[in-house]
């Protein structure tokens, strides 16, 4: 489920400038008489680089808001003691909302708890709540893939070889999306480039992503993207190596202040607060909440300094097209890598095509296998 029209349209109001702290704090303050404990659970570092630095900067932005108390633990494991950290904020600090942020927290953490404490609101990050699943819970994700076609034109811009390399986790379904959507973006400036993709096995290996960004380099990649928990290690190998990067989840600029051109980041602030509302509201909370560019889910990173004004306009027009609804990164023909037509022509599967959820094959143009 997208955002309805009358929570899109209240939420545009709220995040048309996105970034604007005050106009967030005029609306938030309206409705900040009744104060709210909020809390977050992250499996990793606040400051990783990463997937929980995004959802940190979320939480950052959450406590600006009138009325809102934000309690955080980091570094969570995804086993009991989750649902001991969940119960520990209701019980200890009286959270009326919990953020389990990492995917492993859902089953049977989440369900549990939420089974538990029925007046307490759980949002969970990936997760896919079904019926018999407490009413209690709401599930989130952003459709990060069109940022990710967004990073792909920029990448396909600035290459001079034609070989773009990509570091990734894990062949899941997520991130074959976003894998295609960066090769599709590319592309779409130059059907010669091809992307190279090694998948680590792994959310976080430092050491196997190291490895992996020097042989995409040595291999004659000029740009390296990256879809990893933690992208600095990759960010910060390819600054090293004197090539481009693409970044993921949050901001890597900082460590690649030569290359870094831009990269697909969440902004979380957004889902937080259509559950504070429904909390506030005393509503049942979303279930199945996706959305995109367009309903501010999803951002880039800003435009490095060697992003050329070409690749700035054709990144600029690809946004507005997708905001506008004109451009559909998933349309017919479409081949995966092994030749085999995955869209046929005139076909096009919308961002919130439940086709894509189950995505397993690499499209036309990458070197890898799934």
């Amino acid at each position: 489920m997208t955002l309805k029209p009358f929570d899109r349209r209240s939420f545009l109001q709220m995040l048309a400038a996105a970034g604007s702290a005050p106009f967030v704090l005029a609306i938030a303050a309206a409705h900040a008489e009744t104060p709210l404990t909020v809390g977050i659970l992250y499996s990793g570092s606040k400051q990783d680089y990463g997937f929980n630095q995004s959802h940190a900067q979320a939480a950052a932005a959450l406590k600006k808001l009138p009325g809102i108390k934000v309690v955080e633990e980091e570094r969570v494991p995804e086993t009991i003691a989750a649902q001991r950290s969940m119960e520990g904020m209701i019980r200890q600090d009286g959270a009326q909302l919990i953020l389990a942020t990492s995917f492993g927290y859902f089953k049977p953490h989440v369900l549990e708890m939420a089974a538990k404490y029925p007046d307490v609101t759980f949002a969970h990050t990936g997760g896919v709540w079904t019926a018999g699943m407490p009413e209690n819970i709401g599930t989130f994700y952003a459709y990060i893939f069109e940022a990710q076609y967004i990073s792909g034109i920029i990448a396909g811009h600035m290459t001079k070889s034609k070989k773009l390399g990509l570091v990734a986790a894990k062949p899941t379904p997520n991130l074959l999306r976003s894998i295609n959507a960066f090769a599709i973006g590319a592309r779409s400036v130059d059907p010669a480039i091809q992307v190279q993709v090694i998948f680590t096995g792994d959310w976080v290996l430092p050491v196997r992503e190291a490895e992996a960004t020097n042989t995409l380099v040595d291999q004659g990649a000029d740009v390296i993207a990256a879809q990893v928990d933690s992208p600095k290690v990759v960010i910060e190998t390819a600054e090293k190596r004197g090539v481009m990067s693409c970044g993921y989840h949050s901001s890597q600029a900082d460590v690649a202040p030569n290359g870094y051109l831009t990269g697909a980041e969440w902004n979380w602030i957004t889902p937080y607060l259509v559950y504070v509302g429904s909390v506030r509201g005393g509503k049942k909370p979303e279930h199945y909440l996706r959305a995109g560019i367009s309903d501010h889910f999803v951002k880039n990173s800003p435009f490095g300094k060697l992003v050329t004004p070409e690749a700035r306009a054709a990144a600029e027009k690809a946004r507005a097209d997708l905001i506008g609804g004109t451009l559909v990164v998933y349309s017919g023909p479409l081949k995966d890598n092994k030749g085999n037509v995955v869209i046929p022509a005139g076909v096009m599967q919308s961002s919130n095509d439940r086709a894509l959820d189950g995505i397993n094959y690499l499209v036309e143009g990458i070197i890898g296998q799934v």
